[in-house]
């Protein structure tokens, strides 16, 4: 009798050339971590600075022309293998999951120890832990109050501000400082470990929270986690805001799973490292409430919502003796003016700059304008949390969010990180939608690249607009090779140019 055999199973490598992608990947991180050696930020009182090799590389015009370059091929080495893994997990099958979370690790691990890119906040951080060390109140005192606050490492725009930052943070911050003493290196190693932190928890969340929306988790987590911009912004650069934005899809998640009294104590533990997440608040209380529920139901649920979230900054308030002053800064922050990149901060330089010219008063300008464009977002986010679908409510918090970032006069690249995860959860179409974050990562990371970049005093006049000048056209001959020459990856944005279906009936017409 001859029995059935089973079918064979090949054991062929599922996704071919992946393994080359991810290497290429952590050689480009790599590079970053080698470039960071010259190009980023230490604390003068660090004692890297005394070490020959970072003398070398950082006091020498060659040291920090090579280390620029460094770092801006390693940027775009990275950004290819990105584009590349997208191409190879095309199919988004049930695999392609482990390999996103194994590039994000692989390509995460260089970054762990380089030195601060392209952002010195983590210094901020630093200092606003002594700040409360001192009993000061972070919310009204700059940290130019304390003792050699510059020779840590801060940018003087916080020497006079108060911080922009929640009081679970605060607390994050005195308890790092304490721990460390005083060695700025080994703080800035503590705050990269508590973003990376955030990072994980995006890792685990993004691609759950993507498949109750019927979203491949793969894809989500690799437009948004293992993209090289979120990489270098919220590991490399150390920013709390990988936390703060960990915190909020992971509060988001629990919301739609009606888990709604965790959903809100984890938002509030958002909110109390950067209360910009505030915004979702209210799109919180109508996930919790459920899809069938009444206008009475949603206004309850709303109450409960907010009594919680009330209640629990209260008492971090009380426990810290700060209690809201964190929502003072948030109505009154100055921050740094406006940014040239951002929508507003454009209509605020042109319209200054007309009524300069003609010799009138333009300081009213920015206070009108960003008054203006809190109100338009406000009035959006309001009409977003009354109107839709209530399976397009991530969707429309997404866009609630996206209103108070775009209609701001200052936007910075890793701000757009913020909103990210929200709109790859519930879906990027691969037409225009997916080339814009193909061309907005393009921007930022050419235009980060080249940004922040640390030269001593000294060496400032002569050569900052050399390296900058050096970045940008490394950046530009990158990008162009790999939108139109690269033989690989050329096809990307003309793919998706092509399905994107009103140019398609444009060209019908």
């Amino acid at each position: 009798m001859v029995s059935a055999s089973k079918p064979e199973v090949l054991e062929s490598q599922p996704y071919p050339g992946v393994n080359k992608t991810l290497l290429s990947g952590i050689v480009g991180s790599s590079m970053i971590l080698f470039g960071s050696f010259g190009t980023g930020w230490l604390a003068s009182v660090s004692a890297l600075n005394r070490d020959p090799f970072f003398i070398m590389v950082r006091t020498e015009a060659t040291g920090v022309t090579i280390s620029v370059i460094l770092l801006a091929l390693g940027c775009w080495l990275l950004f290819r293998a990105w584009w590349r893994l997208g191409q190879k997990l095309k199919g988004w099958d049930a695999g392609s999951l482990k390999i996103v979370r194994r590039a994000v690790w692989l390509w995460s691990i260089p970054m762990l120890i380089a030195l601060p890119i392209m952002s010195r906040d983590v210094f901020a951080y630093i200092g606003q832990g002594r700040l409360v060390d001192a009993g000061q109140d972070p919310y009204v005192d700059g940290i130019s109050s304390l003792n050699n606050w510059f020779q840590l490492g801060a940018d003087t725009m916080w020497a006079q501000d108060g911080t922009p930052y929640g009081p679970l943070f605060l607390t994050i911050e005195y308890i790092v400082v304490n721990i460390v003493g005083g060695s700025t290196d080994a703080a800035v190693l503590a705050f990269r470990g508590i973003a990376l932190i955030g990072v994980l928890l995006c890792l685990r969340y993004v691609p759950k929270l993507a498949e109750l929306h019927s979203v491949s988790g793969a894809k989500a987590a690799w437009m948004t986690v293992a993209n090289p911009l979120f990489l270098v912004n919220f590991v490399a650069s150390a920013h709390n805001d990988a936390l703060m934005t960990g915190l909020s899809v992971w509060a988001v998640y629990l919301a739609c799973k009606r888990h709604g009294f965790w959903a809100i104590v984890v938002l509030a533990a958002s909110i109390g490292v950067k209360p910009i997440t505030l915004v979702l608040l209210p799109f919180i209380g109508l996930l919790w409430a459920g899809p069938m529920a009444s206008w009475p139901r949603r206004i309850l649920y709303w109450a409960y919502s907010g009594s919680i979230f009330l209640a629990l900054m209260t008492l971090v308030g009380w426990m810290n003796g700060y209690w809201f002053g964190w929502l003072d800064v948030l109505l009154n922050y100055k921050g740094v003016g406006v940014s040239i990149i951002a929508p507003l901060g454009m209509l605020t330089v042109g319209l200054s700059g007309i009524f300069n010219s003609f010799g009138l008063e333009s300081g009213w300008v920015l206070p009108v304008v960003k008054a203006g464009g809190q109100l338009l977002a406000v009035g959006l986010a309001i009409m977003l949390m009354f109107r839709g679908k209530y399976s397009h409510l991530v969707q429309r918090m997404g866009i609630a969010y996206a209103g108070i970032v775009v209609l701001s006069p200052v936007i910075q690249p890793w701000y757009l990180l913020w909103l990210l995860p929200f709109f790859a959860v519930t879906g990027l179409r691969d037409d225009w939608q997916m080339l814009w974050l193909h061309l907005t990562t393009i921007f930022f990371l050419a235009y980060q690249a080249a940004d922040q970049i640390f030269v001593w005093q000294f060496l400032q006049e002569s050569l900052v607009p050399r390296v900058q000048l050096i970045s940008w056209s490394i950046s530009i001959i990158c990008a162009l090779y790999l939108v139109f020459l690269d033989p690989k990856t050329k096809t990307i944005c003309p793919e998706l140019l092509s399905s994107t279906n009103w140019l398609k009936k444009k060209k019908k017409a």
